[in-house]
Parts: C-alpha cells; structure tokens; sequence
C-alpha cells in the first residue's frame, strides 16, 4: 500500500486533494492550506522532490479518504 504513494510530490497531492472537493484556502511560502466545510485543515508542503510517506498518510487520513481512493484521484 505505502509503495504506490512513493514519488507523489506536493503539487500532486494538492491536485487529487481539489479533486475530492478541497479547496486551496492559502498558499503559504511553500506549505498550501487546504480546507472542506466539516473537516480539518491539511497542510500540503510543496517542496521540490517527493511528500515523505508518513506525511503523506497522515493527511490523506485527516481527509476522511482511504489510501486507494487517493490513489484513484492522482
């Protein structure tokens, strides 16, 4: 499971997240806040090279979305 998240960037994540009905609420130096009525805020860091896994999961999981359907959304 967590190596079918490998290689996926920020830029990516914030993308599939707009998709599953997120909106960018702020872009922040290189941190994007993105925010949906009902649920917390998830903070995407948008550096140069791949998100770290556990990262990665732990913002998928504040989304409310299994790691399949946000593999679905990418």
């Amino acid at each position: 499971m967590s190596r079918e998240l490998r290689g996926v960037n920020g830029k990516k994540a914030v993308s599939a997240f707009e998709k599953a009905g997120f909106r960018i609420l702020r872009w922040k130096g290189s941190h994007c806040l993105l925010y949906k009525e009902g649920w917390p805020l998830l903070v995407i860091p948008v550096h140069h090279g791949p998100l770290k896994i556990g990262l990665l999961k732990k913002e998928i999981k504040k989304s409310g979305l299994s790691v399949e359907e946000f593999q679905d959304l990418l």
